[in-house]
């Protein structure tokens, strides 16, 4: 039966993600706000829906392990498996001038949380603390204001106009939404708990993987249907953007309503995030040509270390 709930939580959540940001978006763009601001906030926000509930109702319940877990496991999943995959289907062309910026908040995103917990280590805590969250949401609307300013020069798009849809239907549709996100948060993260009990397995491990692989879904989903209709950028754009806002968002949200507790494992596991991360970008950078193809062999590769990273901390466990 724990199975059965946390099948129908993770469709809860990704199914209530897309119908708030379905739903949010017309409204918004109904009173006239710019579709490039609906894009970057509301549509960006609505692809990590799913890990914001999951941390946050696991750090009000007190399941840091299953917060912290679920963040590092769902951007592993994000640049190993979904990149990989984006990569095997067709071989990925990354423009620099394209993702330089992306790419460079992303890796500082991460290198801070590194920071930040390796300081709460030293300090003896082993936490990250609230002030460590509020520091993380800081940045995070800093992240948003200019993605907002940089990109409203570029913005071309006339605003969409949303004919013979009552404006109502949209609010009791993102309301909708929002009751899916919620409830599927709960259920996911109260069977998790069930299933980690039941097998003796640490909350750590289940975030890591099982609940990491069901948030990651909407972001595989939405990358592999952009790879199919030849939208590299979006493909990639959506990758970078899913892990900075579970870093710096989600994150900074979880700890700041209750310190997260960092046991060694995890600090190994964020330490392990680092260096994929840092590898996927001097993948990317290291060579001068201003575009890099990502191909079959090295998205196959990045899959293989996925898997080898799985097996590794189901071992450890």
């Amino acid at each position: 039966m724990s199975y059965i709930i946390l099948i129908i939580g993770f469709v809860l959540l990704i199914k209530g993600a897309d119908y708030f940001v379905d739903g949010s978006s017309a409204i918004a763009k109904k009173v006239g706000i710019p579709p490039v601001i609906v894009g970057l906030t509301l549509v960006s926000l609505g692809t990590s829906a799913p890990e914001l509930a999951v941390s946050v109702i696991s750090s009000i319940q007190g399941n840091n392990g299953i917060t912290l877990g679920n963040v590092i496991g769902s951007n592993l999943f994000n640049s190993l498996v979904v990149l990989g995959v984006s990569a095997m289907i067709v071989p990925l062309v990354i423009k620099k001038k394209d993702t330089k910026r992306d790419f460079s908040v992303n890796i500082f995103s991460t290198i801070l949380v590194v920071v930040l917990t390796l300081v709460g280590f030293l300090l003896g805590g082993k936490v990250i603390s609230r002030l460590d969250g509020i520091i993380l949401l800081i940045c995070t609307l800093i992240y948003m204001v200019i993605l907002i300013f940089q990109s409203k020069g570029n913005n071309s798009e006339e605003i969409s106009e949303i004919e013979d849809i009552k404006l109502s239907t949209k609010i009791i549709l993102s309301i909708i939404g929002v009751a899916g996100i919620t409830i599927g948060g709960q259920l996911v993260v109260n069977s998790s708990k069930e299933i980690a009990t039941t097998f003796g397995i640490s909350d750590k491990l289940i975030g890591l993987t099982i609940v990491a692989i069901g948030t990651s879904l909407p972001e595989l989903v939405t990358s592999v249907v952009a790879i199919l209709k030849g939208e590299d950028d979006i493909a990639l754009g959506n990758i970078l953007g899913s892990n900075t806002f579970n870093l710096l968002l989600i994150l900074g949200t979880a700890s700041a309503i209750n310190p997260i507790k960092v046991s060694t494992s995890l600090f190994i596991d964020l330490a392990v995030l680092l260096v994929v991360t840092l590898f996927i970008g001097a993948l990317v950078f290291i060579n001068k040509k201003e575009e890099k193809t990502i191909s079959r062999k090295e998205g196959f590769l990045l899959i293989m270390v996925y898997i080898v990273y799985t097996v590794y901390v189901i071992m450890r466990n």
